[in-house]
């Protein structure tokens, strides 16, 4: 570590806490006196300036489209949902319920209007389900990490499509959007893993020390669900975010992700796994399969 990295990594930990704490106060005094675009205002700033905070970069190419929706992400880090609400602070993500015992953060997610998941029990994922339909028909904005987990940044994961039924039900629109973070070091920064056994507070300090962390969010054009095959709906989203990830990386990087979705999709072919086997030749043949 060079010889200011570490007052310097100090530094951006100790601002990034104090603008947490910030958040909080907001949430807690401000909230309450604020209409629902005053929130959100708050939210979309909160969010860009929190990477700010780390010293990191954060760039968004493409527009989210206005009204219902469900937003559709590959899953790397944490910070993915401030990346994706510094662009769309109306989305309300779907969680794991863990976040609700994590210190400081369980409070600004829930000023978020998250929606909770049980992880490992089938009727909660069902639960779940009913309230993204309720969210989509009331014409909110709902995201969710289809790959259920966060992944090393090198390969999508497969994409399940449990979730996905509650856009088709309600014939919403689906939007997905590729979350890359690259440095200084190469295309896909270890700064931002968060995967086994990482703990937050250890990937905070990860992202204090790191040089030059950028953060990228690429919005593609929404698809249509009304009618679809979730699981055929599935594995094309997973195919246009490796699609954007791939052309956004450098000719290893983009190699090693297009590997990685060959790889996942001869074994989802193989397994009859939840992506569903064969992929769509595009939005309107997968518009053109019936639900399951």
């Amino acid at each position: 570590m060079k010889p200011l990295a570490l007052p310097r990594a100090a530094w951006r930990l100790a601002c990034a806490l104090v603008h947490g704490l910030h958040g909080l106060v907001l949430v807690l005094l401000r909230f309450p006196s604020l209409d629902r675009a005053g929130r959100e205002a708050r939210i979309a700033w909160w969010s860009a300036r929190m990477f700010r905070m780390l010293g990191m970069g954060l760039e968004v190419r493409g527009a989210f489209r206005p009204g219902a929706k469900m937003i559709v992400a590959n899953h790397v880090s944490w910070l993915d949902i401030l990346a994706v609400h510094a662009a769309c602070p109306q989305a309300r993500f779907v969680s794991k319920a863990e976040v609700r015992h994590w210190p400081l953060v369980a409070r600004l997610v829930d000023s978020a209007r998250t929606l909770y998941l049980e992880r490992g029990r089938a009727r909660d994922a069902l639960r779940v389900v009913h309230q993204c339909a309720e969210a989509l028909q009331a014409g909110d904005t709902v995201a969710v990490f289809p790959e259920g987990t966060v992944n090393d940044g090198h390969a999508l994961l497969s994409f399940h499509g449990n979730l996905l039924q509650a856009a088709i039900s309600t014939a919403s629109p689906v939007q997905p959007v590729a979350l890359r973070y690259a440095d200084a070091h190469g295309p896909v920064s270890r700064a931002t893993l968060f995967t086994g056994d990482i703990t937050l507070r250890r990937s905070l300090w990860w992202l204090a020390c790191a040089d030059g962390v950028q953060v990228r969010v690429t919005v593609l054009p929404a698809q249509v669900s009304a009618h679809a095959d979730r699981r055929r709906l599935a594995e094309h989203l997973r195919e246009e975010i490796a699609r954007a990830l791939a052309a956004d990386l450098a000719p290893q990087g983009a190699a090693a992700m297009a590997s990685g979705a060959v790889e996942s999709a001869v074994e989802s072919t193989g397994t009859g796994g939840a992506a569903g086997a064969g992929g769509t030749g595009g939005a309107a043949s997968v518009a053109g399969t019936h639900g399951r």
